[in-house]
């Protein structure tokens, strides 16, 4: 279908304010440029608490972002791992996102601060999302959630980390999950897709963005291929949690997504997929510029109150 409306005034209200496209930057001005676009997050609900802090992580201290929903503890717990190409992005960038989640699944959202690349190259970002998921798991009792009901989910290469850290819980055995949420993920160092060649240039995210991530990122293509960085190359695909995965039409990562529900639901694990048509990279966490985000993540947020009540 035609692009929506809201994405179309939102690339032209971007393109009438001019400036350099986050690959022309440094890694530090891209994160500031990034701040800046949050405020295309539009206003956060209200959330019973927000409260930040820091957890112990496999290379210091892991600043988080906890919101919890009015109710009754104990709440299932969701990992939230923002997107930005494993370079830019915070738990500001998702905040309005986070909120949501929390009162809509009636879940503690945990939002995880990573590690970000070049200063901290692969594997950083997936083993500080995993030692997050772990830490929730062993701790969820003081701050009021449940360890038998524990999620998660992220967009776009917070997509690639949730899908990561559910083949590393099923690999170590710990912790078991009840679900993953993957918000337009990245799931393979690949740029020849169709959706690539139809998307790359003119939807917000470009091709030659996700090679100046995916640069940054990785030491080279050996971690390319390593199914931590792109999990659509993990050998057994089997026994992961249920999943959630959002594409959307106008985006060069579709495809990528599409085939990892793909993989997930031929070796076996129940799979929901839906592509949003009409809609670009980012509309589910630019929610003051595009409402059509909401419907996505309310339908997440539905999908992992089924999940959390079978648990």
């Amino acid at each position: 279908m035609p692009l929506g409306r809201e994405a179309e005034a939102f690339l032209k209200q971007l393109a009438e304010a001019g400036g350099p496209a986050l690959n022309e930057l440094s890694p530090v001005e891209a994160r500031q440029m990034t701040e800046q676009l949050a405020a295309f997050g539009g206003e956060a609900e209200p959330v019973a608490s927000v409260v930040d802090r820091t957890i112990p992580g496999p290379a210091g201290e892991i600043p988080v972002r906890i919101y919890t929903p009015a109710g009754a503890e104990p709440f299932p717990v969701l990992l939230y791992f923002h997107g930005g190409g494993w370079v830019i992005g915070s738990p500001n960038t998702v905040h309005a996102t986070c909120a949501l989640l929390a009162n809509r699944a009636g879940a503690v959202v945990v939002s995880v601060d990573y590690r970000l690349a070049p200063e901290h190259k692969f594997p950083a970002a997936a083993e500080d999302c995993y030692a997050a998921t772990v830490w929730a798991a062993e701790n969820a009792r003081s701050f009021g959630g449940d360890p038998r009901r524990i999620a998660v989910a992220g967009d776009s290469a917070g997509g690639n980390l949730a899908a990561v850290v559910s083949i590393m819980a099923r690999d170590k055995g710990y912790p078991e999950l009840a679900y993953q949420v993957l918000i337009y993920p990245v799931t393979d160092h690949n740029f020849e897709t169709p959706s690539y060649r139809e998307n790359g240039t003119d939807y917000f995210l470009t091709t030659t963005m996700m090679q100046w991530f995916w640069n940054h990122y990785i030491n080279g293509d050996a971690d390319g291929s390593d199914w931590r960085a792109s999990p659509l190359r993990v050998a057994d695909a089997s026994n992961l949690p249920p999943a959630f995965v959002i594409t959307a039409e106008y985006d060069p990562l579709r495809d990528e997504g599409e085939a990892y529900a793909q993989k997930l639901a031929a070796a076996g694990n129940i799979v929901t997929v839906k592509r949003y048509l009409g809609q670009i990279h980012g509309f589910c966490t630019l929610l003051g510029a595009m409402p059509a985000g909401r419907q996505a993540l309310e339908e997440a947020a539905a999908q992992l109150r089924l999940a959390f009540a079978a648990g």
